[in-house]
């Protein structure tokens, strides 16, 4: 198990692979090889650095960001729901197997003012097929009569793929998590 509180040594060859990730691997048949040429690297250097950030820790994963809007995804919504204590790590787990649930948290409740605790976003292409989603989750996974609020996006201000703080240099507090000095 990865303990993501410690420390992770990296050198500055790491950091300038992680750096060049950072907005995605280049499209192109050889996406390893051309990262390679752009730091000087080899191929099997760039994808054993990339294996051991990942064995790290550094690294969660690889995935591609959708932007799901100019797929034709026109409506989205976090849906919020009241899942009983005990019950929120069996729940989580079963709404994160569905494929159409893109995102699932917990969250700490608020009351008296927001009861929610677990968290979903669903895509669809017009909000009926979201709410078909939503009594899809509902009935599969037993939860009729447990409180839950569907809120749809009314604009788009960003979308992206998450960034870390790269680009750190020397005396910039983000580095000191990666060992940098």
């Amino acid at each position: 198990m990865i303990n993501h509180e410690q420390r992770v040594d990296i050198d500055v060859h790491d950091m300038r692979l992680l750096e060049a990730i950072q907005d995605g691997l280049p499209l192109v048949p050889r996406p390893y090889a051309e990262l390679a040429q752009q730091l000087g690297m080899g191929e099997r250097e760039v994808t054993a650095r990339l294996s051991l950030l990942q064995m790290k820790g550094v690294i969660k994963r690889f995935g591609v960001v959708v932007r799901h809007h100019e797929l034709g995804y026109r409506a989205n919504a976090m849906v919020v729901w009241d899942i009983p204590d005990q019950q929120v790590e069996t729940i989580g787990a079963l709404f994160g197997a569905f494929p159409f649930v893109t995102l699932c948290y917990r969250r700490p409740r608020r009351l008296p003012v927001w009861p929610y605790n677990l968290f979903t976003m669903i895509h669809g292409r017009d909000r009926d097929e979201v709410l078909l989603r939503v009594r899809e989750l509902v009935a599969a996974c037993g939860l009729d009569g447990v409180a839950y609020d569907v809120l749809f996006s009314r604009r788009r201000f960003k979308q992206r793929g998450a960034h870390y703080g790269m680009g750190a240099r020397d005396g910039d507090p983000r580095s000191q998590r990666f060992g940098i000095s």
